[in-house]
């Protein structure tokens, strides 16, 4: 029953029974010839889009079948969504694609495309097409004469007539590769030949391979390895993603928007590959699901595609709604999506039915054309239909009447396709039916396979794409910057400098540091970029990045719009078209509006690609408390729990000046060496410090290293700094930030007292300095963390739990932050740790 139309049984009979009852054509028409009204499409075409489509379905049917065992650990499909083969044929093997998880067909295609599978599909005429609306009318099927062997009528196209026989007005034109048998009576007999079938090593059976192995958490998955199943592999540039919603979509533009900025080529001076290259005309295509328009990450990437052609600033990037009606079980209120699509100012709207195959390529290749002609960002809507539910454990009967599921089933893609083969002459219902299951058995034998092979099975393993660390060629990084900067980039450092470089220029507070070692930095990487907003003409709220854009250009140093997701989603894409991206997010708190871009996009890239892609990236955050005169919860935000739970994620708090810019210089070759994902917070109240103990004393400025002084005085990822007060033997202050500078000022007061203070500065809150803080903490006895986030969360929480998996046995207590937002004012003092706090918990720990 149509109602029933639910699982993959129902789905496979129903489609079986209406492939046979398809019938055999009027007329054969060979493959090579073009599909009546199809454009540009051949029988070949359709056939091959056939097969992905297919190929698509049955690695759904595959994955319901391996979790019926336990050997399964996926089972969200793209059933109804086959559709989406015709972008995939719209578009060159070598756009980017960030897809949608029901990506299944586009995905196969792709394999074919890039193993020279899929002929190559003329481009559309040059002149721009129709409006969109025009292009999503369907195709009026009385374009097609059934008498004539669906060939269009007044069609003049076919092989000349049979050498022999008089053109009449009834003459058979026959298709290419038809022969002709006579027989004894003299009687001609026109053959077209069959269908090719199948071949077992095809691009179809390969790009099967890798997705059954990502439902099965194969390690041999190519790109994953066994730790999720996405669509991706880097020689079909498809590049994971691991959302299930649109998360994926600031990335998109963030790397639509690189491509039509000038980056560094050829080989890097580290010695590693050069940035991953993409056509100079290549277009960015991302696809998402209806429910998806109404997310925030959607919205931003809408937002920032438009708000950037307004200012005409290119951006070519093809947005692809694949449109079931459905989020999961919750409906899509009738015409909402496409009215929301249409009004997104900037962005060129197109629409096709989603189940049509020829209908969605032509509107998909005057989509990518445009996009690719233009360079600016355009909306592809595709109709499409949701079969067999969500995922195995949806049961869609519970909020879909019979009535809808079976008007869903009737609009089936690969039936709608499979009629297209039949009705214009190139196959029998049969025909199809026997490679339907000729493929089936194909993925059969390759699940089989698939399920014999070795998962993941040890830590190390799993985490071993991670976040690798080279500390000895991060530090050799530093040390060749160094050495261009001394050589053959000594006179261009010069000039920027006007003659004046830091070194040169006395002591430098906290920010001077910072914006000197940034301007370092880009001298030494033309791939770098500062951006941000209120960085370029302001240069900054705290004036960190003043000049920068003075003497780098706009194109390097640039404000963005207000959105925090659209800033990290630009840097997310400008690291992956081989940049080295270093935004900026103006206050810590902002940061919370767009942390899933970190958590979800940025550090798992390396994770779920094997290293195939990775977004190497430093995001500097002014942060942390203590504010005069300005500040509030927003402005004040101590909270970085939300950092420190990121898996990779390296978190630097530089305290001061003569840490900022080796700190910065680490982090900006780590990047480039070992692809990583660095934030850098910057404690605001310690920008403009000067003075540590006194008024004027100078203490919290110092100079700022030459060049050739850079490799000696690097600071590795993950190692502490110890400043000694007094004997330093009876109390070990654990602390960061602001607390480094308020600890030293509290050890003094107890040096007064006769208390020997080693006060450890953290400096890297992810990865922490476990062995710093076990010697320094074993070398009194009695450890005092200092920690100016909150007690719940906050970083002195990881700091006692290093201590305590490590054995120590000696004396350890806490000062923090309380749970509370910090309030505007002096009532923030209230809640914040102070240098009394300090110095009384120093008193309490030794009275034991």
């Amino acid at each position: 029953m149509l109602s029933d139309v639910t699982t993959p049984h129902d789905l496979d009979d129903r489609l079986r029974t209406d492939l046979a009852a398809l019938g055999a054509p009027e007329r054969r028409r060979d493959l090579a010839e073009p599909l009546p009204d199809g454009g540009p499409l051949t029988g070949a075409h359709l056939l091959a889009l056939f097969d992905a489509q297919l190929t698509s379905r049955l690695l759904d049917l595959a994955g319901r079948w391996l979790r019926g065992f336990g050997e399964g650990y996926y089972t969200i499909g793209s059933a109804g969504h086959e559709g989406n083969v015709a972008v995939a044929a719209a578009l060159r093997p070598t756009d980017p694609a960030l897809l949608h998880y029901r990506s299944g067909a586009f995905y196969c295609l792709r394999a074919a495309q890039a193993a020279g599978d899929f002929p190559p599909v003329p481009p559309p005429p040059l002149p721009d097409a129709p409006s969109s609306d025009d292009s999503a009318a369907p195709l009026p099927d009385d374009d097609l004469d059934p008498a004539a062997g669906t060939r269009p009528r007044g069609e003049q196209g076919g092989r000349p007539d049979v050498e022999g026989i008089e053109p009449s007005a009834e003459a058979v034109r026959l298709p290419p590769g038809a022969g002709v048998t006579v027989d004894a009576d003299g009687d001609a007999t026109v053959g077209v030949p069959d269908l090719p079938p199948p071949a077992p090593d095809d691009a179809y059976a390969d790009a099967a391979r890798d997705v059954l192995r990502g439902m099965a958490a194969s390690a041999a998955e190519p790109i994953a390895g066994g730790r999720h199943k996405v669509f991706g592999r880097a020689d079909l540039a498809v590049v994971p993603t691991t959302s299930t919603i649109a998360s994926h979509l600031p990335r998109a533009v963030g790397l639509a928007l690189a491509l039509e900025r000038p980056r560094r080529g050829g080989p890097r001076a580290d010695g590693e590959p050069a940035a991953t290259s993409w056509p100079a005309d290549a277009v960015v295509v991302c696809s998402f699901g209806d429910a998806s328009v109404n997310h925030a990450s959607a919205t931003a990437a809408f937002n920032t595609a438009g708000w950037y052609d307004h200012a005409d600033v290119r951006v070519p990037v093809l947005f692809v709604c694949e449109d079931n009606g459905l989020g999961i079980s919750v409906r899509s209120p009738e015409g909402w999506v496409a009215a929301t699509l249409r009004s997104r100012p900037g962005i060129r709207y197109f629409a096709a039915d989603g189940t049509d195959v020829v209908q969605s390529h032509r509107v998909a290749a005057e989509a990518a054309d445009w996009v690719r002609r233009h360079r600016r960002p355009a909306v592809l809507h595709l109709d499409t239909v949701r079969l067999m539910g969500h995922a195995g454990a949806d049961a869609e009967t519970a909020y879909r009447s019979p009535a809808e599921i079976a008007a869903d089933a009737a609009r089936d893609p690969l039936l709608v396709t499979a009629r297209r083969l039949v009705e214009a002459g190139y196959a029998g219902g049969e025909d199809l039916l026997a490679r339907y299951d000729e493929r089936g058995w194909q993925l059969r034998r390759i699940a089989e396979e698939v399920l014999d092979e070795p998962k993941l099975a040890s830590p190390v393993e799993v985490v071993a794409e991670l976040a690798p660390r080279r500390p000895a060629r991060v530090s050799r990084a530093v040390a060749e910057a160094a050495a261009r900067a001394v050589g053959p980039g000594a006179a261009a450092r010069a000039e920027a400098f006007g003659g004046k470089p830091p070194e040169l220029t006395g002591p430098l507070t906290l920010a001077q540091s910072i914006n000197a070692a940034l301007a370092d930095g880009m001298l030494d990487d033309p791939g770098m970029a500062v951006f941000g907003e209120d960085v370029a003409v302001k240069g900054g709220v705290y004036g960190v990045t003043k000049g920068l854009r003075d003497r780098f250009g706009a194109a390097r140093v640039f404000d963005t719009l207000l959105d925090e997701t659209s800033i990290l989603g630009l840097g997310l894409g400008a690291g992956l078209a081989g940049m080295l991206p270093v935004p900026e997010i103006q206050y810590l708190a902002y940061l919370h509006n767009a942390e899933d871009q970190l958590r979800g996009e940025a550090a798992s890239m390396r994770f779920f690609s094997r290293g195939a892609f990775r977004n190497p990236m430093v995001v500097r955050v002014a942060g942390l408390a203590y504010q005069e005169g300005f500040g509030g919860h927003f402005h004040n935000d101590n909270s970085v729990a939300v950092l420190r739970d990121v898996p990779g994620l390296v978190i630097a708090v530089p305290a001061r000046p003569d840490d900022a810019a080796p700190m910065l210089r680490t982090c900006l070759a780590a990047a480039r060496v070992d692809g990583s994902v660095c934030v850098f917070l910057e404690p605001i109240a310690l920008y403009h410090a000067r003075d540590l103990y006194t008024e004027g004393d100078g203490e919290w400025t110092a100079g700022y290293a030459e060049p050739g002084a850079w490799a000696d005085r690097h600071v590795p990822v993950g190692r502490a700094r110890v400043y000694g007060v007094g004997s330093a033997e009876d109390l070990t202050v654990i602390t960061f930030g602001n607390g480094v500078r308020m600890s030293l000022r509290a050890a003094a007061t107890l040096a007064d007292e006769g208390i020997g203070t080693r006060v450890v500065d953290l400096r890297w809150l992810a990865p922490l300095p476990v062995a710093d803080i076990i010697r320094e903490a074993s070398a009194t006895g009695r450890v005092l963390v200092v920690d100016e986030t909150r007690r719940s969360g906050g970083v002195g929480e990881g700091v006692l739990a290093a201590l305590v998996d490590t054995g120590y046995v000696g004396a350890a207590r806490r000062v923090a932050a309380l749970d509370s937002f910090v309030p505007l004012g002096p009532a923030a003092r209230q809640v914040l740790v102070s240098e009394e706090a300090i110095t009384q918990g120093a008193r309490t720990l030794l009275a034991r």
